[in-house]
């Protein structure tokens, strides 16, 4: 099924300023992304832009990039405005691509992309990686998710899920094994009449109690995809230290 990789970029950044154009290697970040999505499967690549100076960087090395209003809410209303522009509607599969992420396999996009093939009750997909440590199981910028036997989002939530509820009467020392605890990756296949969609649906209470944004989704009823894939997602980049970490990776040719 051909798909379109729309990677939204803003340009303010609060820990970040200008985190679109940060030089990686000799090229602006939002490139590298699309660099990487544009060795998966995708039809087209299109960075849905909200400033000039992220325009004229992309058009300095060949990448496609198309204006959105500065003033969206969120993301997806970005993605939303995109899709307008590129005429994507209907069963159009879109997948949405963070603009942070400069080392994102490209083989997780196809993944993604690929769910709503196969998964007919769900207009949405994303990705999810196992939780190896405690650490990261409480860390509540780690966002944990469940999924039903079909695997289909239950929900998502900064809490700890599962909560064992005989092996954390003493404190949270282990890991549950079974469902396995499991860490949600920030990528997102739709298909484009459902993302314009969408961007119209009223915000949930438990979106805005949690700060998450999928949830929206299933607040409404609808069902998320997921795949879990045994490779652990590169970093992305939020902080001056992540994007020094990234920068020493394509300097040592880690990539």
């Amino acid at each position: 099924m051909p798909f379109t990789v729309l990677i939204p970029a803003r340009l303010a950044s609060t820990r970040l300023p200008n985190k679109p154009l940060a030089d990686i290697g000799g090229k602006p970040m939002i490139v590298r992304v699309a660099e990487r999505a544009e060795r998966s499967g995708a039809a087209q690549v299109v960075v849905a832009a909200d400033a000039p100076e992220i325009l004229a960087a992309c058009a300095a090395h060949g990448v496609r990039a198309i204006p959105t209003r500065a003033d969206h809410a969120s993301g997806s209303d970005r993605l939303a405005e995109a899709c307008a522009t590129l005429g994507l509607d209907g069963a159009d599969v879109v997948v949405n691509v963070q603009g942070d992420e400069p080392l994102i396999d490209p083989g997780l996009i196809d993944a993604v992309a690929g769910l709503l093939s196969n998964q007919s009750l769900a207009p949405m997909g994303t990705a999810a990686h196992a939780i190896e440590s405690v650490e990261d199981f409480v860390n509540p910028n780690v966002v944990k998710l469940l999924t039903d036997a079909q695997g289909l989002a239950l929900t998502f939530s900064r809490a700890p899920l599962p909560w064992w509820r005989d092996g954390f009467a003493g404190g949270i020392t282990a890991l549950p094994a079974q469902p396995a605890p499991l860490r949600h990756i920030g990528i997102y296949s739709y298909r484009a009449a459902f993302l314009r969609a969408f961007a119209r649906l009223a915000p949930a209470p438990l979106e805005q109690c949690e700060a998450l944004e999928q949830l929206r989704a299933l607040w409404h009823g609808h069902r998320i995809a997921v795949h879990v894939t045994a490779q652990p997602p590169g970093p992305g980049v939020d902080t001056p230290e992540d994007l020094a970490r990234v920068r020493a990776r394509f300097a040592a040719g880690d990539v």
